[in-house]
């Protein structure tokens, strides 16, 4: 996707929708097996818990219109820490986008080569897009639009068909499916766990909020609004119209694909294959959507030092080979772990995308607090968010209460992603300790102590030498010690330049060289250089400086900005806020 020419509305909206919209294809059936015959009830309720959330989305990245989601909100208004733990679950929440997306479309396949062998050409169809995507063939926005179209005329000629068949021949079925006895014990119940489980169905709406650089001026909003009308109007719909069709227990055998024999009882073989075309192209369009936006991701967190250097090897086509590589045998792994069952691979996307979600509601509150002046184009008020959040908490534990083993399979991936990442954010302290420990040797095995303090001395070194800027506008000593404390927290440097811009014959304060003294002391372990520089903030300055100290962008701090700040966040390249 080229970064020169933004994204249209149509275009951002294809790339996210085939995500978000592609759920409908099994949501409907895990609805109906938990809530029976008012699934199309806990779909509603998922829509209005939507309507909350693009307002949440909206305020959050439009007041930091920056790739990365959850990640990027954390890392903007608290520490790296915290933005790697939202950025494991994400991880986690493509790669099972991946799977479930593949698994789902070689079912759908399946229905018309029936000697296809599912498991097999699920991981065929993951090594595909990990070739496509390591040749360098990314999200294209006009194979997008196309697969995106063809969902929406699929599912409306569905709708369409199935009205039709039930205004012609009546609806028995519908009348008997409410007489059955309700799931769970009761119409509460049904619905809790309906809910819990159909939250499923609004998976891929965070999948804009990574890509929000790539797209024109005020198109993200319209985004948020088109695939919430999507899944509003259609993931109820259809449930609605397969208990009107269908007996529920035809249902619960046609699982994995609904939609295509909904299709082929209500207008015959032809709109079920229709259905089935449809899904493997939007499906396959989700799996392609969760390679490259796992690349982007994984790229960012290890330009940030959050995973190890050897994931930022390019091939010459300029893809990141080893994190696809990585990303892939990942996706092969849960799918042969879970025997490509959709209730494990879904518990799993639902854990870790709920949780992405949460982190989304808690940034929100996070970005009112800390950075309450930064512009925003939508504001989601205090009642919007928590209610949002405790929607998402409710559906959360729903889905561990319905499957307390899928938490198990989440954990299985959440728990060494978390430990990986624990390890790089915990470099400098584990490499101090095997140092204390190879000096324990020193008597008794000198020459081996020597070289392992060699080794150790000099990853230290490698690590400490990396620079930081951070650019001041005459901060007082309070809000430079929050940088500095910031900086110790979270970075590996013994270097900090600050950097306070002078117009023409302007000078810096004295009280503020004073304070630069005293954080000097104060941190021993950073080494401050105090840079005065004449000119104007801004992106052509940061690039020259990043150019001419080689320090990436990303290195590069801010306080947070007021109101009459003449750029959007996004124009600075990465820069970060910190204060």
């Amino acid at each position: 996707m080229s970064h020169d020419k933004k994204l249209n509305e149509l275009e951002a909206t294809a790339i996210c929708g085939n995500d978000i919209s592609s759920s409908c294809l099994y949501v409907s059936a895990l609805a109906i097996s938990y809530a029976g015959q008012y699934a199309w009830l806990a779909l509603l309720t998922v829509g209005a818990v939507l309507f909350l959330f693009r307002r949440i989305y909206g305020e959050v990245v439009g007041a930091l219109p920056l790739n990365g989601g959850a990640y990027n909100v954390l890392l903007n208004t608290t520490s790296k820490r915290n933005a790697a733990l939202a950025a494991c679950l994400t991880i986690l929440s493509y790669m099972a986008t991946a799977v479930l997306s593949a698994n789902e479309g070689m079912h759908y396949l399946h229905t018309l080569w029936h000697g296809l062998p599912i498991i097999p050409a699920t991981m065929g169809l993951l090594g595909l897009f990990l070739l496509l995507t390591i040749l360098g063939i990314s999200e294209s926005a006009i194979v997008a639009v196309g697969i995106f179209i063809l969902h929406l005329i699929s599912l409306t000629v569905l709708v369409s068909v199935a009205v039709w068949y039930l205004a012609t021949q009546g609806m028995p079925n519908l009348t008997l499916n409410f007489a059955a006895p309700v799931k769970g014990g009761s119409v509460l119940n049904a619905l809790f766990f309906g809910f819990s489980a159909a939250m499923l169905g609004i998976s891929g709406f965070e999948s804009s909020a990574n890509f929000v650089e790539e797209q024109d001026r005020g198109v993200f909003q319209k985004t948020l609004r088109n695939m919430w009308v999507v899944v509003t109007v259609f993931n109820p719909l259809i449930a609605f119209l397969a208990i009107a069709v269908l007996p529920l227990v035809e249902v619960g055998k046609h699982t994995e694909t609904l939609l295509s024999h909904l299709g082929t009882v209500t207008g015959g073989p032809w709109l079920g294959t229709l259905i089935s075309v449809d899904a493997v192209a939007v499906l396959s369009g989700a799996v392609l959507t969760s390679f490259v936006g796992v690349s982007g991701l994984m790229k960012r967190m290890t330009l940030d030092r959050i995973l190890p250097q050897f994931f930022l090897k390019e091939n010459k086509r300029g893809s990141n080979y080893m994190i696809l590589i990585t990303f892939f045998l990942l996706c092969v792994s849960v799918l042969l772990i879970t025997n490509g069952q959709l209730g494990p691979l879904a518990g799993v996307y639902t854990i870790s995308f709920l949780s992405v979600m949460a982190f989304f509601a808690i940034g929100n509150f996070l970005l009112k607090g800390k950075r309450p002046n930064l512009p925003r184009p939508v504001y989601a008020g205090i009642v919007t968010v928590t209610l949002a959040l405790v929607g998402v908490l409710v559906a959360l534990f729903g889905n561990v209460k319905i499957h307390p083993e899928y938490l198990v399979v989440f954990l299985q991936y959440f728990l060494p992603s978390m430990a990986v990442v624990s390890i790089m954010l915990n470099r400098m302290a584990i490499l101090n300790f095997l140092l204390s420990t190879v000096e324990s040797f020193e008597r008794h095995l000198p020459r081996a102590s020597r070289l392992g303090r060699l080794l150790v001395h000099r990853q230290l070194r490698q690590l400490a030498q990396q620079e930081f800027v951070f650019f001041t506008k005459g901060d007082n000593v309070a809000n430079l010690n929050k940088v500095m404390a910031y900086v110790v927290e979270n970075e590996f440097t013994n270097k900090l330049k600050i950097v306070t811009l002078l117009r023409d014959g302007e000078k810096f304060p004295e009280e503020l060289l004073n304070d630069i003294r005293v954080l000097d002391r104060a941190y021993p372990q950073v080494d401050i250089d105090f840079v005065t520089i004449d000119g104007q903030f801004g992106p052509p300055l940061i690039e020259k400086l990043s150019a001419q100290w080689n320090i990436p962008k990303n290195f590069m701090f801010i306080g947070s900005p007021g109101d009459r700040f003449p750029y959007q966040i996004s124009e600075l390249g990465g820069v970060r806020l910190i204060i």
